[in-house]
């Protein structure tokens, strides 16, 4: 089993698609990416699951250096699956940027029906 990393932030009606994704037992470990609303207002549980809470306010390089620091020594594979349905390019930059820095392979994926579909 893979790991998570999504994004989970702005964007009207894109929670809908991402916690399809969380759900699915598919994935061993999910690290969500969101800010302190979503945060405070995100029912959700879900066994091994990790919230790494980023200001949407910050440079990208230290958005991208936090997920590295929240990534580092939890994942343990060389690939993980990235959904980026949710939030702004600021946000997906860091994640991506975070992702290569960490010398990981990452496939995108998303959720259709009651499927997960490479994109």
């Amino acid at each position: 089993m893979t790991d998570l990393v999504a994004c989970l932030s702005t964007g009207k009606g894109t929670w809908v698609n991402v916690l399809k994704l969380v759900n699915k037992e598919e994935f061993e470990k999910v690290f969500l990416i969101v800010n302190q609303w979503a945060k405070d207002n995100l029912k959700l549980e879900r066994k091994n699951l990790n919230l790494i809470v980023v200001n949407p306010n910050d440079k990208i390089q230290v958005t991208r250096d936090k997920i590295i620091n929240e990534l580092k020594s939890k994942i343990k594979d060389f690939e993980v699956a990235v959904n980026i349905d949710s939030g702004s390019g600021k946000e997906h930059t860091a994640i991506i940027s975070a992702l290569i820095k960490l010398g990981l392979a990452f496939r995108f994926v998303v959720a259709e029906d009651e499927e997960i579909v490479e994109a």
